[in-house]
């Protein structure tokens, strides 16, 4: 009988979780000083490539069956798992770019969002920035709550909330989840981004999860396109996604692809971020 692995890793696993995490942040950094309009998707697939192998890890994205791409780029009313090719980024576009590495057989995972600068469509791309930012901002909330939740459940709820108190009537997508992280990209629990009714798994230490949501302008339904990958949404409006995989120890949390461990985007919040030890 197949043996279940446990949610919980121990301290060490955690500490070996650090590595992987940084090299996908710095994967995502080569992208993000990329964007501009004129680049191909391609290109931008080519430099997230070149970061995580010149820090010795491979693309765990790459790992999965089907897939032959180091990121997903996903452009305005594309939500996520996008595919790298020819598709020339213009001003105005919003785009998410998700990426992650593997190191010694653990994972980091994370997404961010970026609007191109368009001076001639300044309403869109304020628009656009401000669905960028609301994401944004309900990742971090999600974050914060992992830090004095008691169960996993009450992630989604702020999550939630956050994007509510926003006041647009965004939608969040229901059918794409946030997910365990470890020696898999993929593992469980899986980690709503709204409110349910099962309060989930025990938060407690050796807990990492990646938390992600995804939020769209208007209606939540979305399609796969012909591609088989590309989620998009029915009413065509833009989407954004921003994802960190993070990590629950005895002296706190520490977001795993972040530098500074999320020090920035918890200050807000009011949480600290302790250094796994």
């Amino acid at each position: 009988m197949a043996l279940r692995r446990s949610l919980y890793k121990s301290p060490a696993q955690l500490r070996a979780m650090v590595e992987p995490g940084l090299i996908t942040a710095a994967a995502l950094d080569a992208v993000r000083a990329l964007i501009a309009p004129g680049v191909t998707t391609l290109e931008l697939d080519a430099a997230a490539s070149a970061a995580i192998r010149d820090r010795g890890a491979i693309s765990n994205f790459q790992l999965v069956r089907g897939y032959r791409h180091t990121i997903c780029v996903s452009v305005n009313e594309e939500v996520v798992h996008g595919i790298p090719g020819d598709r020339v980024l213009e001003p105005g576009d919003i785009v998410s770019i998700d990426a992650g590495a593997e190191l010694k057989g653990w994972n980091g995972d994370s997404a961010f969002t970026v609007v191109v600068p368009d001076p001639s469509r300044a309403e869109l791309v304020a628009e656009r920035e401000e669905l960028s930012r609301v994401t944004e901002g309900s990742m971090w909330a999600g974050i914060a709550a992992l830090a004095s939740a008691k169960n996993l459940g009450e992630i989604g709820s702020a999550i939630e909330d956050h994007v509510d108190a926003s006041g647009h009537g965004y939608g969040i997508l229901r059918d794409y989840v946030g997910h365990g992280i470890g020696r898999k990209m993929h593992e469980s629990p899986s980690v709503f981004n709204y409110r349910v009714a099962d309060p989930g798994p025990e938060i407690r230490p050796g807990l990492a999860i990646a938390i992600e949501p995804m939020v769209v302008i208007g209606d939540q339904a979305t399609y796969v396109e012909d591609d088989g990958w590309t989620v998009s949404t029915l009413d065509g409006t833009a989407g954004s996604h921003w994802e960190h995989s993070v990590a629950v120890h005895d002296d706190g949390i520490w977001v795993l692809t972040a530098p500074d461990g999320g020090a920035v985007g918890l200050a807000p919040f009011g949480v600290t971020p302790h250094p796994i030890a």
